[in-house]
């Protein structure tokens, strides 16, 4: 008598990473001389946790970075002069722009904030993500305490 065995009769289990089980570890990274997109990318990834081999997309899995040096983020080409800003006050005419230039010297840490922004997801997880991202225009940052390690680009 021969038994036939269907390859579905065996099936391999798929470890999920629960909530609760999720360990959060701080980077930092320093962003002098670095191209403001390839950073982006970067934190973006640590973020979302995709360096992480249990990453799973409906779970908050990232770790927390810590961004220093926001100022001297470094841009390709002439986008210093042509990309732009772009914010509504909600009122006719209220349309303002601000070039990147203008907003690397009044505000570096939106600058970074935006662009990962646009890289992580546009949901209430993607939300949550952007609360553990810190950006500090300087050198110094408060976080000491937490023994970020230091991630090289």
């Amino acid at each position: 008598m021969f038994i036939r065995v269907y390859p579905w009769f065996h099936k391999m289990k798929t470890y999920t990473k629960k909530a609760r089980e999720v360990e959060h570890r701080w980077y930092c990274i320093d962003a002098d001389g670095v191209v403001l997109g390839r950073l982006a990318a970067k934190v973006a990834w640590f973020l979302q946790g995709k360096h992480k081999p249990t990453w799973t997309p409906h779970i908050e899995d990232g770790d927390i970075v810590v961004v220093v040096n926001s100022k001297k983020v470094k841009v390709t080409g002439r986008k210093k002069e042509q990309k732009t800003y772009f914010r509504y006050s909600g009122y006719p005419g209220g349309a303002k722009f601000t070039t990147l230039e203008e907003m690397l010297e009044k505000k570096p840490n939106e600058v970074i904030r935006h662009a990962v922004r646009g890289m992580v997801p546009h949901t209430k997880l993607g939300r949550r993500m952007m609360r553990k991202l810190k950006v500090y225009s300087g050198p110094d940052h408060p976080h000491e305490a937490q023994n970020p390690e230091v991630f090289t680009l």
